[in-house]
């Protein structure tokens, strides 16, 4: 048993989803650890789970509601309540029960094999064919921001000794990924398979083009892969461009003749201006961040923080 464990839910529109959700913690937490809190994160709901927060932290004295200004999105979210946790280990889960609170024993049996992080992935994914292709462009954005063989089958389940949030706890740009953040202070992940039910009320919140941009987001934040690839590119059409050029100067020498064509020579100038468009647009993705980042914009603000737990003990 561990002496103590913080875990932190990012809250959104799951007013129906709550109450089973810490009904089902209430019957694992003590068998975890002696001290125990779950911070619930409302990310700006709309319906009544506000509400429905404050009155579950009334029926369990281990709950610590958070709620913020408006809707962040997953991972500020989740940024907020890890910074608010004061256990030494801490557990990041879904509000939809897609993650199972009964099998965070085998997250806490991995990370004592001596890791920092470990995810439970899903055996088997649940989603449509879009949204898995989706989450595969997030996972190689991942795996781009994140540098470790773990981050293709990082999940929203996962344990992680508290201590690692030191190596992000000055950030605060705009755009977060936790995983990403993570990576910055261990090397030391692992994954293991976990299950993973369909959801059993109400609907998801990620999107296919949330995905998308989830995955933009880590790309251009985090990584200077777009850079690179630009650079490639143009690297890459510039020597064809040389190699065209000295096609046309041997042709011209040998047969006194250019190359005929008005068409071949429209094709290369927009090839041409296509790339330099499309640098320039990576470069203006790369300023909007310097932009947004000199602007000083906060990851989340608070509205309101619950009464923080104290601890309890079911010893």
């Amino acid at each position: 048993m561990n002496e103590s464990l913080s875990i932190v839910v990012p809250v959104y529109n799951s007013e129906e989803c709550l109450p089973v959700l810490l009904s089902r913690l209430d019957a694992v937490l003590p068998q975890l650890a002696r001290r125990y809190e779950v911070i619930l994160v409302n990310d700006g709901s709309t319906d009544g789970t506000a509400a429905a927060l404050d009155r579950e932290a009334g029926r369990y004295p281990w709950v610590v509601p958070i709620h913020l200004m408006r809707n962040y999105g997953q991972h500020n979210a989740l940024l907020c309540g890890i910074r608010t946790a004061k256990y030494e280990i801490t557990v990041t889960i879904d509000d939809d029960l897609q993650n199972p609170p009964e099998e965070i024993p085998l997250l806490f049996a991995k990370l004592n094999e001596g890791y920092d992080v470990v995810y439970g992935y899903p055996r088997s994914e649940t989603h449509g064919l879009f949204r898995n292709i989706a989450s595969r462009i997030t996972k190689i954005a991942l795996q781009a921001g994140m540098g470790v063989e773990a981050a293709s089958r990082v999940s929203s389940f996962r344990a992680f000794r508290t201590l690692v949030r030191d190596g992000f706890a000055d950030y605060r740009g705009a755009f977060v990924s936790i995983d990403v953040l993570l990576s910055w202070s261990t090397t030391r992940f692992a994954a293991i398979p976990v299950s993973n039910p369909p959801r059993a009320m109400g609907v998801s919140n990620y999107t296919v083009r949330k995905l998308i941009r989830h995955a933009m987001n880590m790309i251009t934040g985090f990584t200077v892969l777009p850079l690179q690839v630009a650079s490639i590119v143009g690297f890459s059409f510039a020597v064809f461009g040389f190699l065209t050029l000295m096609y046309v100067l041997v042709r011209y020498f040998l047969t006194q003749g250019s190359v005929p064509g008005f068409a071949f020579l429209a094709s290369i100038l927009s090839i041409f201006s296509g790339v330099q468009l499309f640098s320039l647009g990576i470069i203006g993705e790369y300023l909007a961040r310097v932009h947004f980042r000199v602007m000083d914009r906060p990851s989340y603000a608070v509205r309101a923080i619950g009464v923080r737990a104290k601890g309890v003990s079911r010893i």
